[in-house]
């Protein structure tokens, strides 16, 4: 079993209709059908505008999701499918055919008064999908927390780094934490106080991409914060 490190101080939020926990989770009964509406409910709320639908090339692209379902291509298409006939005939998901470039397709929506509507909509000809489907966005969209981040790339956690992890999370952007890790790895500088003082530099002199920089890496850490990183 892979670990879990736990979840972020801060985080995007996922919302759960409450009616999912009283009346449909007590119901559920396959693995499938859980795992796809649960997914199906993050990946619409990533979608912009007024009428957010699942197009079902969207799901199986996504090798992240696809993997929870199987181990074989096979077993993942064949969970796929129960997941979403299920979440259908429980009237928890809403599906509906579309002709695209002459091909039948299936469109997805969540049961709500919205979603009921963009049906309706579609099956009179009076509304049609303006998107293709959408292969780009995946679970991988969603940032590791700064914890896992840490232990993939530097060593194992205390409750000391774990402290400071958090600061970090609070004071600088998730992106630049990422890269000035990803610097401290590929300068063979897996520490802390590396990460920390590259972050204060960019901080005080503003960031650049690392890459553009000189090859000893240097530049990052001269200056006042050169002591924070060589004891």
């Amino acid at each position: 079993m892979k670990g879990f490190s736990g979840f972020p101080q801060k985080g995007r939020l996922t919302k759960i209709p409450g009616l999912f926990f009283s009346a449909l989770l007590p119901q559920i009964d396959s693995l499938a059908e859980l795992k796809v509406t649960l997914y199906c409910f993050w990946r619409l709320q990533q979608k912009e505008g007024q009428t957010a639908y699942l197009w079902e090339e969207e799901l199986a692209s996504d090798q992240i999701f696809m993997a929870g379902l199987g181990l074989r291509d096979e077993q993942q298409l064949q969970a796929l499918q129960e997941g979403l006939e299920r979440a259908v005939a429980r009237g928890t998901l809403l599906q509906v055919e579309v002709d695209r470039q002459g091909q039948t397709r299936n469109l997805y929506f969540v049961n709500t008064e919205r979603g009921r509507a963009a049906v309706k909509g579609i099956e009179a000809g009076k509304w049609r999908p303006d998107t293709d489907p959408d292969t780009l966005l995946d679970l991988s969209v969603e940032r590791p927390n700064i914890f896992t981040l840490y232990e993939q790339n530097i060593g194992p956690l205390t409750p000391l780094i774990a402290e400071r992890l958090q600061e970090f999370e609070t004071t600088y952007p998730a992106d630049w934490i990422e890269e000035a890790v990803q610097i401290s790895v590929a300068r063979n500088k897996r520490n802390l106080s590396y990460i920390d003082a590259v972050l204060k530099r960019w901080q005080a002199e503003g960031r650049q991409d690392y890459r553009d920089r000189t090859s000893d890496g240097q530049r990052y850490i001269s200056g006042k914060y050169r002591d924070e990183i060589n004891h």
